[in-house]
C-alpha cells in the first residue's frame, strides 16, 4: 500500500531543478504543500509529493533508475473528495492506482537485463483486478464462509447471524491476515521488499525530524511509522468489527441455507468497505496528529507492533534508493542542503523521454490535499 498523511510543508510555490541522468532529463517541477508518503516496491521505493510521484529502483548493474510522473488533480477539480470519509476512499483508490504503476516500473527495471516487452496498461489493469479478487476472497469470503460453515454444521446454528457471528468472524479475518503476513514474510523476495519498506519509513522519519538525508543519518531513525499502511489495514479490520456488527443488527440476515447466509455477509461487507476505509483514514489522521494522547497510542499500538514484521532493517544502499526517490518530489527551497550528494554515490539513470504531462502541472494551492497511505 501507499500514504495518507505526512507533515505539511509551508505554503507557497516552489521550483525544483532535477538531476541529470545518462538517458535524459526531466523538466523542473512546480511543487506545493503536501503530506509526503510512499511505498516499497521490488528493489526500490516510490515516494509521492504534491504534484508528482517518483520511483527509484536499484538495477542489476547497481545504477538507480529514477523517474517522475504527475499525480491526479481530482481533489482540486472536485473539492468534495476532501470531505471527511470521502477523502479516505479517494486516497485509498488513488494510492492503489499509483502503487500498481510503481510496481510495474520496478518489476521492469529490477530485471532490465532480461528480454521483455514494455508493460501494457491491460496487464496493469489485470493485476489490479487480480489483487482485488484475492483480497475479497481471502479476507471477506473465506472468513464468512468458514464461520458460517462452523456454526451450521458443527455448532448447530447456536451462533446465529447476530452480533456474536460478526465479532467472531472479525477475529477470524484478523487471524487470516496475521497468518498471511507471517507466511509471506518468510519469502526471501518479500523480506527484501520489507527492507525497502524500512528504508522508506526511515527516510520520512528523518525528514520529519529535520535531519540530514544521508544514509548514515537516516539509518539512525525508526523503521516504524504511525501512518504506515500496515496501521491502516489493522484499523480497517478493527473498525470493520464495529461497523459490520452494527449493520448486521440493523439489517438481519435473510432466512435460507448457508449459501444465502454467506451471500448476505459478503455483500454487506463489500458494500460497507468504503465506509470502513473512510473511518480508518480518519482514525489514522487522529493517530498522526494526536499521538500524545494515551488512547490514541493504544489504538495505533497493534499496527506499530505488526510493523516489526512488515519493516526490516535496510542497508545503506537501500537507504540511498529511498532518499533518491524522496528528494525527487520535495521542492528545492524546502530540501535546501539536507541532501549531501557526496553521500549518495550511485549513478542515476532517467527515462530518455520526459513525461509530457509534467509540463502542464499547476500548483494546487495552499491547502494540503489527501495524500496516499505510507506503505
Amino acid at each position: 500500500m501507499c500514504d495518507v498523511l505526512t507533515s505539511a510543508m509551508a505554503p507557497g510555490r516552489f521550483s525544483r531543478p532535477v538531476h541529470h541522468g545518462d538517458e535524459g532529463d526531466v523538466r523542473p517541477l512546480q511543487q506545493a504543500p503536501h503530506y509526503y508518503g510512499g511505498q516499497a516496491v521490488i528493489e526500490g521505493v516510490m515516494m509521492r509529493g504534491a504534484t508528482t510521484w517518483a520511483v527509484a529502483v536499484r538495477r542489476p548493474d547497481e545504477d538507480i533508475w529514477l523517474e517522475q510522473h504527475p499525480v491526479g488533480d481530482v481533489a482540486h477539480r472536485h473539492p468534495v473528495v476532501k470531505k471527511p470519509l470521502l477523502r479516505g476512499v479517494y486516497a485509498l483508490v488513488d494510492s492503489i492506482g499509483i502503487g500498481v504503476k510503481a510496481l510495474g516500473i520496478a518489476a521492469e527495471q529490477a530485471s532490465v537485463e532480461e528480454e521483455q516487452d514494455e508493460p501494457r496498461p491491460v496487464a496493469i489493469g489485470a493485476s489490479m483486478v487480480l489483487a482485488l479478487v484475492i483480497f475479497v476472497g481471502l479476507f471477506i469470503i473465506l472468513p464468512s464462509t468458514a464461520i458460517s460453515a462452523l456454526d451450521r454444521f458443527v455448532l448447530g446454528g447456536a451462533m446465529g447471524d447476530g452480533a456474536l457471528f460478526h465479532v467472531i468472524e472479525s477475529f477470524a479475518r484478523i487471524a487470516v491476515f496475521l497468518t498471511y503476513i507471517g507466511l509471506i514474510s518468510r519469502i526471501k523476495e518479500i523480506h527484501r521488499v520489507f527492507e525497502y519498506h524500512g528504508a522508506e519509513h526511515k527516510t520520512i522519519n528523518a525528514w520529519e525530524h529535520g535531519d540530514q538525508l544521508s544514509p548514515a543519518d537516516v539509518d539512525t531513525h525508526d523503521k516504524a511509522h504511525v501512518r504506515c499502511g500496515t496501521n491502516f489495514l489493522i484499523l480497517v479490520m478493527l473498525l470493520a468489527m464495529l461497523v459490520y456488527t452494527l449493520a448486521g443488527t440493523v439489517i438481519p440476515a435473510p432466512d435460507g441455507g448457508i449459501v444465502a447466509a454467506v451471500s448476505y455477509h459478503v455483500l454487506l461487507r463489500v458494500l460497507l468497505l468504503p465506509l470502513v476505509a473512510g473511518l480508518a483514514y480518519e482514525a489514522l489522521r487522529i493517530g498522526a496528529e494526536k499521538n500524545d494522547w494515551a488512547w490514541v497510542r493504544m489504538l495505533m499500538a497493534p499496527g506499530l507492533w505488526l510493523q516489526k514484521i512488515t519493516t526490516q532493517a535496510p542497508d545503506h544502499g537501500q537507504l540511498e534508493v529511498a532518499i533518491r526517490a524522496f528528494e525527487a518530489v520535495v521542492p528545492d527551497d524546502a530540501l535546501g542542503d539536507r541532501v549531501v550528494q557526496d553521500t549518495l554515490p550511485s549513478t542515476i539513470v532517467r527515462p530518455a523521454v520526459p513525461d509530457p504531462a509534467l509540463d502542464d502541472l499547476e500548483d494546487p494551492g495552499d491547502e494540503p490535499v489527501p495524500g496516499e497511505l505510507i506503505a
